[in-house]
């Protein structure tokens, strides 16, 4: 799991905090505060969550499912397969382990800074690359697989579009598996205790959350999407839903993380992990 925010969707933006709030914002917006938050932010997430993430491991969510037994990309080795989002490439540098032939690309160097170092510590290296989703930076049909563990998509204001870049780089029959926040959180507070049981938001309201400073200027973006929003994007650039995996809380797992909590994750989904495939002709 690589850009996962730690703890943004389904805040309370009608308590009047100053800076928080849901509001349209452009693309340049989104791109601009979001590349700044996470350059900033990189060392404080990886000291909170790099332990939970590993130096080479694919774990799809908080609810800490796996690549290693979820299997949801299928047969890995001799695959080219690029990691989108992927902060600091703990899973890119898990799918090397496994034969793949792995790019792992990320907005942020601040996020790629601490790959670079994970790949020291660990001898496991990748190609990184310093890119926007939107305009991946790759030839059509240029890899195998596509995945992302909460990585550039909540964080882009048109990701229809950063859908069907993942369909031009992926050659027909390819897999592209990505893992975001369950829809129906942004329904809830943004509280992994009982405060975050109570409903207060609608599930159709797409307005991003936002957080600005004083002059108005956003500092960080995180997009709502319907499970029928995504579904559409996704048929819309072409892929074929294979599966919808939502993870269940698993037992003896106590741990928290921003809204992700045992007492939440027992009641009700907190990832959508979305399987697709781009047909063969």
């Amino acid at each position: 799991m690589n850009d996962t925010p730690t703890g943004s969707a389904g805040v309370d933006a009608g308590t009047g905090e100053p800076g928080v709030l849901r509001r349209p914002v452009t693309d340049a917006e989104s791109r601009h505060a979001n590349r700044a938050w996470w350059d900033a932010d990189a060392d404080d997430y990886q000291a909170e969550h790099g332990a939970f993430l590993g130096d080479v491991d694919f774990v799809w969510c908080p609810e800490r499912l796996r690549e290693a037994d979820a299997r949801l990309l299928g047969e890995v080795a001799g695959q080219r397969v690029l990691e989108v989002g992927c902060g600091a490439a703990a899973a890119a540098r898990w799918l090397a382990t496994q034969g793949a032939r792995v790019v792992a690309m990320d907005l942020s160097a601040g996020m790629l800074r601490h790959a670079a170092q994970a790949a020291d510590r660990t001898g496991v290296r990748v190609p990184l690359v310093q890119a926007d989703a939107l305009a991946l930076p790759f030839a059509d049909a240029a890899f195998d697989t596509a995945c992302t563990a909460f990585g550039a998509i909540p964080f882009v204001a048109d990701s229809a579009a950063l859908l069907r870049e993942v369909h031009r780089v992926l050659r027909p029959g390819g897999r592209w598996v990505f893992s975001v926040t369950h829809p129906m959180r942004w329904i809830f507070l943004d509280d992994p205790g009982e405060g975050g049981l109570r409903a207060v938001h609608s599930y159709f309201d797409r307005d991003p959350y936002v957080e600005q400073d004083a002059a108005g200027v956003p500092t960080y973006v995180e997009q709502h999407r319907t499970l029928g929003d995504r579904i559409r994007e996704l048929v819309g650039a072409g892929f074929r839903l294979v599966d919808l995996v939502e993870p269940e809380w698993p037992a003896g797992h106590e741990g928290i993380w921003g809204q992700w909590s045992p007492l939440r994750g027992r009641l009700f989904p907190g990832t959508a992990i979305f399987v697709t495939e781009k047909p063969a002709p």
